[in-house]
């Protein structure tokens, strides 16, 4: 028997009425040759006409297998054929049928409306005055167009359920040829005859029409022209109960009748433009309703389906319309009404016992900058070193220590490395504790996801993220860098918005902080402050709870001289505590200076062999001194007040902090001193605002090129409709469809 799919769910699709004889054989067959047993093949052979008691085990005992057989791929093109369609997850390689989609998981919580433990019901009244031919009419009227062709069923034959009791099957295809509109006429001209225009009706099983429009060709679901409903059948519960739930759910049911047994029959506006959108549809509504205490029965997703046609007797009961047109008025209305009850958002609370009780924050993982579960963004320019701080901040987190001078907390943290290949990765964390040399007893703490070439959209990496990551108890999710996953215009607010709303994904889910860096725009940043220097939308400043920002600070050759000699002195130093540990005649004076280090390493080491090493060391270390750069880390802060600025150089693979960098300048932007010139001009209020929007321009498009009108409005921090007004004055620029355009001179 087939592992993954099962043939007697899929045989739900396939209506043996349907089929040719040598089709019926066929599936029989398949049944037989993929395990199955002969109660299986007659359960299902029931439901046509043409079944004859005892035919299908009869049968059944002739086939004795061949050498090409028959197997249970015919029974899945048939399902397929009928509306079945095979769904693929990629994430354990199954292969799920349409029918598995909702049944194969837990019910959706998130989707239920209805509390089933208080649903008392909504008691069903049986028409006062029994017009069978008014019950047809208006039926037909409310579900069809009159020129739709109908498919209906009035005569059926009893068989035997398991429990002894005997259910109706429609006796034979039926009548699929007359419209609904002809139907109807000739009603209202037989005065009601009912068997003069449609047949006379078998009492015993009442009647059935087809949900949609057909083609006068036949009844399956190719011949249906207009997939525009679904019919959703339960007797999961009394009938009371049913219609209270389906009003609840404000389903879009067109009409709702009373099947003259244990099930309601609603008929679902679906509207759907083609079979796979119907499919589609169905599959979420079936699940909405499941969600919600209905058992639905599956077998009815089939466009073609039969359902109960009101205005006929069925047994000792009515088939009659509870309602029409209830609900809402359609399937995107109550798509967008299920969707907004189900947001997930909180209920608001009151502050009436604010006083009362202790609020206890978030625990600090970075003390005085970030707590866990909150999100943090460092940005700075290329080559600023981000992502080896962000290794710095993993290990800090990982082996409890400090970062920038900040205390952080010890815990598990997981590092999203999108960029290096994995032993590069690897290496560079071992270059950094190798470089800290404080040891890595716990760099268990420390996961590395490595997705290198196999990364995908933030939207559908957050996901994956949380279930990887859900039992792990980390603490902080470092992601590095974004680039590699950004969906959409990153100077657009509204896809940034989308963008950055993963991040709150991850941290709400698992509780841990989000820490990611984003690149500077062009230009200095020293004029700045912190929400203009990334790139991109202003989201991106808004958005985090933290910003450290990496400036790069204007270094002089006496800087580096200095630096320079610090690191021969270094490397004098630790030469002589590593071949002669027994010389102490380096006084703490001595230390800083590289003529006196000289003198002492000639002392202490006599091995030309070994000086000439340390000389090689010297070169290296006055090279890494002159490659080092030097910055000062500011900060942007919702939940702590404003740190002073941190100074540190940058030499590889390290940032190391030196108190001495702070008496350095910014160097500002060129454009900030334009503005400020203009704010200190006597120009008029016009000619100062013209001049700002010019500016902005310049800066927002670095080609020339249209912009969009909102990220002007965002950087001058101006109404939008201040723009437009701005624009009309200003004879360089026009607007067209939300873009600034620069008008050019010809």
């Amino acid at each position: 028997m087939e592992s993954k799919l099962n043939l007697t769910e899929l045989l739900q699709y396939v209506d043996p009425s349907a089929l040719s004889y040598q089709e019926w054989v066929n599936v029989g067959m398949a049944l037989k040759h993929e395990g199955y047993t002969a109660a299986d093949w007659d359960q299902w052979s029931q439901n046509d006409s043409r079944y004859r008691s005892g035919e299908t085990f009869k049968k059944w005992s002739s086939f004795e297998g061949s050498s090409q057989p028959v197997t249970g791929a015919t029974i899945t093109q048939l399902a397929k054929e009928n509306g079945w369609q095979p769904i693929h997850n990629e994430d354990d390689d199954m292969i799920l049928g349409w029918n598995d989609s909702f049944t194969a998981t837990a019910v959706d919580k998130s989707y239920r409306l209805v509390n089933t433990d208080w649903v008392l019901g909504q008691e069903v009244h049986e028409p006062k005055h029994w017009e069978p031919s008014k019950q047809i009419i208006d039926y037909l009227e409310a579900v069809f167009d009159p020129g739709d062709v109908i498919g209906y069923v009035n005569d059926g034959f009893p068989v035997k359920r398991p429990d002894g009791t005997e259910k109706w099957l429609p006796k034979s295809a039926g009548v699929y040829t007359k419209t609904s509109g002809e139907i109807i006429d000739n009603l209202r001209r037989c005065n009601g005859d009912i068997g003069a225009v449609i047949g006379d009706p078998n009492p015993n099983s009442g009647a059935w029409v087809r949900i949609n429009p057909l083609d006068g060709e036949g009844i399956k679901n190719t011949n249906v022209t207009d997939f525009r409903y679904s019919l959703v059948e339960s007797d999961s519960m009394s009938i009371d109960q049913q219609n209270e739930i389906l009003r609840e759910l404000e389903l879009p049911i067109v009409a709702l009748t009373y099947s003259g047994e244990k099930s309601l029959h609603a008929i679902v506006k679906i509207d759907a433009v083609n079979y796979p959108q119907y499919q589609e549809r169905v599959d979420y509504l079936y699940k909405i309703v499941e969600s919600n205490g209905l058992k639905v029965d599956k077998q009815n997703k089939n466009p073609s389906r039969l359902s109960r046609l009101p205005g006929f007797i069925r047994g000792e009961k009515k088939q009659f319309l509870v309602a029409t047109n209830i609900g809402k008025g359609s399937w995107e209305e109550w798509q967008e009404y299920i969707e907004d009850m189900n947001d997930n958002l909180p209920d608001p609370e009151s502050l009436s016992d604010l006083f009362e009780q202790d609020i206890v924050l978030a625990p600090e993982l970075i003390n005085g900058m970030l707590r866990q579960g909150h999100k943090m963004l460092i940005a700075g320019p290329s080559k600023a070193g981000k992502s080896f701080a962000l290794i710095q901040l993993a290990i800090a987190i990982a082996e409890g220590r400090q970062w920038f001078g900040f205390d952080c907390i010890q815990g598990k943290v997981l590092y999203v490395n999108l960029e290096l290949d994995e032993k590069s990765a690897k290496k560079r964390f071992i270059d950094i504790y190798d470089k800290q040399a404080h040891g890595h007893d716990h760099v268990n703490n420390i996961d590395i996801w490595n997705l290198r070439g196999k990364t995908s959209p933030m939207d559908k990496l957050a996901p994956k993220l949380i279930r990887r990551a859900q039992k792990q108890n980390y603490i902080a999710v470092i992601i590095d860098p974004i680039y590699k996953v950004l969906t959409g215009d990153e100077n657009s607010a509204h896809e940034m918005a989308n963008f950055t709303n993963q991040f709150d994904k991850i941290a709400t889910e698992l509780g841990c902080a989000v820490i990611y860096c984003h690149h500077h725009s062009k230009g200095s940043q020293g004029g700045k402050s912190s929400i203009d220097r990334s790139s991109g939308s202003g989201v991106f400043a808004r958005d985090p709870d933290a910003i450290l920002d990496l400036i790069e600070l204007p270094v002089t050759e006496d800087r580096y001289m200095q630096l320079e000699n610090e690191a021969i002195c270094q490397t004098f130093n630790e030469a002589i505590k590593t071949y002669n540990p027994t010389y102490d005649d380096v006084g703490l004076d001595d230390q800083f200076s590289k003529k006196q280090m000289q003198h002492h390493l000639m002392s202490a080491i006599r091995s030309q062999d070994i000086l000439k090493q340390v000389e090689i060391e010297r070169q290296d270390a006055v090279r890494a001194a002159r490659q080092a750069t030097a910055w000062r880390i500011e900060g942007t802060l919702r939940e702590f007040p404003k740190f002073d600025p941190v100074n540190a150089w940058f030499r590889y693979p390290v940032h190391v902090l030196d108190e001495t960098l702070q008496d350095i300048k910014l160097e500002e932007d060129p454009k900030e001193n334009w503005k400020k010139g203009v704010q200190k001009s006597n120009e008029s209020r016009s000619e100062k605002a013209a001049k700002e929007l010019e500016e902005a321009f310049n800066i927002l498009s670095e080609d020339g090129s249209p912009i969009e009108v909102n990220q002007v409005a965002d950087y001058l921090e101006i109404a939008r409709n201040t723009v437009y007004t701005r624009t009309k004055k200003h004879n360089g620029f026009k607007i067209d469809d939300g873009m600034l355009t620069k008008v050019r001179n010809e």
